[in-house]
């Protein structure tokens, strides 16, 4: 703070008066101040107040809209903080200038990213902070700096397809989310594996990559559905994705599942609504909001996680929208 003030030209009460945000200092000096304080990567000294130990406050970040998906993920780490007596401030990701270091003022102790993307650079602006980051069902291969909590994909991609084969389906498409979306990539290849294990082909046109949205599951349906031979039965990637299968197979006259099964991925609030309720695969979004909430509080204070990338078990749940397939499907219509 001495060589602040001596840089900028003022008393290090000054500099203090700017620090802690009080109001009597001119706003030309206080800018001063501040940028001097972002050129020397000052941080706040919160860590050391007591409170901020025994209350410690977590980031939570996401990108995009509050969809069910994040809302459940957001309920476990809400829950899990009211627990273990910590708090949780809930944001946008933001990338602007000194982010992280303007985190670490604000008295933030960790930060957990919900599916959002972080560089090398916002990676770096973190260590640089001190802020210890838990990425919660990473969308690409975590750095390996990164602690991550997920699901097992490849074995929800594996129940799902198995469960439509059981049926007597052969003729299954996946309609997933990005290409290089990693949760993505293993319930593809999952669903891949449980075909060639049964001997069902998989031509190209039936696994088709989108974005985990409704409209994906709209234009992919019927892309699917116009195709020489069109699926029995659609796994989509997630739920939100099924539902506008579903919706897309009513506009064409088709009925779910007498004329088309779907199956779905996550098991949000949204496929207890459907109609017909969606059979589709649990991920324990709660749980794994608490797992990742336990984990940053442990890096907060300085410990060890308990492992690098935590991958909690999922579910298949039957519900309504998986029959077998009927002897000649209308789809073409």
């Amino acid at each position: 703070m001495a060589d602040i003030a001596q840089a900028a030209g003022v008393s290090v009460a000054t500099v203090s008066k700017v620090v802690n945000g009080r109001g009597d200092v001119a706003p030309r000096t206080r800018a001063r101040v501040q940028e001097l304080l972002h050129q020397h990567r000052y941080l706040a000294p919160v860590f050391r107040h007591t409170e901020a130990i025994e209350s410690p406050t977590i980031e939570v970040q996401f990108k995009g809209g509050l969809k069910s998906y994040v809302a459940e993920a957001l309920e476990g780490i809400i829950d899990s903080a009211a627990e273990l007596g910590a708090s949780v401030v809930i944001g946008q990701a933001s990338r602007a200038p000194h982010w992280a270091r303007d985190l670490v003022s604000a008295g933030r102790r960790a930060v957990i990213a919900v599916t959002s993307v972080y560089t090398t650079a916002h990676l770096n602006e973190l260590a640089r902070a001190g802020l210890p980051l838990v990425v919660l069902d990473p969308l690409h291969l975590p750095d390996s700096r990164v602690n991550s909590v997920g699901a097992t994909n490849f074995a929800g991609g594996l129940a799902a397809t198995r469960h439509l084969l059981s049926l007597g389906h052969r003729r299954i498409a996946y309609l997933g989310g990005p290409t290089m979306a990693v949760c993505n990539q293993a319930r593809m290849h999952g669903y891949r594996a449980a075909m060639e294990a049964e001997g069902a082909q998989v031509p190209d046109a039936c696994v088709r990559p989108g974005e985990f949205t409704y409209e994906t599951g709209l234009l992919g349906a019927t892309e699917l559905l116009g195709l020489q031979e069109p699926p029995t039965a659609i796994f989509a990637g997630n739920d939100e994705i099924a539902l506008g299968v579903i919706e897309t197979a009513r506009a064409r006259g088709l009925r779910v599942p007498e004329d088309l099964s779907v199956v779905g991925f996550d098991d949000t609030s949204l496929a207890q609504m459907a109609s017909p309720p969606l059979t589709t695969v649990r991920q324990p979004l709660r749980e794994m909001g608490g797992a990742a909430l336990r984990t940053a509080l442990r890096l907060a204070r300085g410990e060890k996680a308990e492992s690098h990338h935590i991958e909690l078990a999922t579910e298949l749940v039957v519900r309504a929208s998986t029959a077998p397939p009927r002897e000649e499907t209308s789809a073409h219509r």
